[in-house]
């Protein structure tokens, strides 16, 4: 049976450093080991729309190396690191058939992540990041202290985003007893955010340079750029919150302080403090500054507002898995997940009518990102609004 291998991802947008990292994987694992991808619908991490529409990225994904392409739904996407990584490793882990997760870091050597996991979820962090927040420090500083504290030289493995993120990931399979497989691969190209024009630009780079109308065809692979440029030509991308800001602050501005309350992520009033912002604030930039301190940053706050803006359930176990692409290998390793995965399979959206109350709010709550995600499109109606129930998988070269 060949190796199938798991990837969290976001694919915004599928860049050169996507590609290198599945060579690298089956070039450790074998050319025939199938890959699937865990990806960001509508919108991503970052607490912002993906700067174009999922079926696209899940399409190019598929066309750039990806097998099999799944929803990680917002509820997940839209969140911390810790939500993001779990959300994306149950639906893995309860798919049944994946041997390995594989993830990208700038550690590229998994004994100083594994250490830090394990030191994240012991008491004596606990204990040391409670002692150090009633000093006054920021939760920022009180974490990198008491793991320090804890491993020693191995914390420094969580000042770096990519290494952060896949220390979750190993806290997420060790929290679900899965039993896939930890393979990590060094991060390829230029630096997370970076503004370095390397060979292999940044993902925020090559957003930036395709929001700003500027060259960025050089840092993606050509079957993304193909489907991309075509996006953009008829209007449909690239999207951002930019072009959708007036919508977002005309439901904040419509929401109370208690409405805001299952969005503060901690019940310290987070959600007064921004339910006050909303209204003073002309831009959402504005409204994020006004909200920031040491305690919160501008990160969690983004979050926040969008999660809001979208009317986010809180996160649960994931109901459902549902398909966004696949080729022919894709195809068959899903007919094989249909037979051992714990979690229902929605191929079409009709699917989810068979499934109970908790599936149809989730995809309710998809359906209405899609719906919102249109407000970000740079033509109005170019996008999806209203067609997520009619919209099915992409099927490329099935066997």
């Amino acid at each position: 049976m060949r190796p199938a291998v798991g990837i969290i991802a976001e694919y915004n947008p599928f860049h050169l450093g996507h590609a290198r990292q599945i060579a690298a994987l089956r070039e450790i694992l074998g050319a025939d080991c199938a890959v699937a991808a865990v990806m960001s619908g509508s919108f991503v991490q970052r607490g912002e729309p993906a700067v174009l529409s999922k079926y696209v990225r899940a399409e190019a994904a598929v066309r750039c190396g990806v097998n099999l392409v799944l929803e990680l739904p917002a509820v997940y996407a839209v969140a911390s690191a810790e939500t993001f990584a779990r959300g994306g490793v149950a639906l893995l882990h309860g798919a049944g058939v994946f041997t390995h997760l594989c993830f990208g870091s700038e550690a590229g050597d998994l004994s100083p992540l594994m250490a830090a996991a394990a030191c994240l979820d012991s008491e004596d962090y606990h204990q040391a990041v409670r002692r150090r927040l009633s000093e006054g420090v920021t939760f920022a500083a009180a974490r990198q202290a008491a793991v320090r504290e804890g491993i020693g030289v191995a914390a420094e493995c969580l000042r770096l985003p990519n290494n952060n993120l896949a220390v979750e990931y190993l806290r997420a399979l060790r929290g679900l007893g899965s039993t896939m497989e930890p393979l990590t691969i060094r991060r390829f190209g230029a630096a997370h955010d970076s503004d370095e024009d390397s060979g292999c630009p940044s993902a925020s780079l090559i957003r930036r340079r395709m929001l700003a109308g500027e060259p960025w065809q050089a840092g993606v692979p050509a079957a993304m750029a193909n489907l991309a440029e075509a996006e953009i030509a008829a209007g449909r991308g690239p999207a951002s919150l930019r072009q959708g800001e007036r919508a977002v602050l005309a439901v904040l501005r419509g929401m109370t302080a208690e409405d805001l309350l299952p969005y503060d992520g901690g019940g310290e009033g987070l959600c007064r403090r921004f339910h006050q912002a909303v209204r003073r604030g002309r831009t959402l930039e504005e409204v994020l500054a006004l909200c920031k301190t040491k305690r919160y940053p501008l990160s969690r706050l983004r979050r926040m507002a969008i999660a809001a803006y979208l009317r986010l359930p809180p996160p649960a176990e994931p109901p459902y898995l549902r398909l966004l692409a696949a080729d022919g290998i894709g195809c068959a390793l899903l007919r094989e997940i249909k037979r051992t995965s714990v979690l229902p399979v929605i191929t079409k959206p009709a699917g989810v009518r068979r499934l109970g109350p908790q599936a149809q709010a989730l995809f309710a709550a998809e359906a209405r990102c899609t719906a919102l995600y249109d407000l970000c499109c740079p033509v109005l109606g170019t996008g999806t609004a209203g067609g997520e129930y009619a919209a099915g998988a992409i099927i490329l070269n099935q066997e």
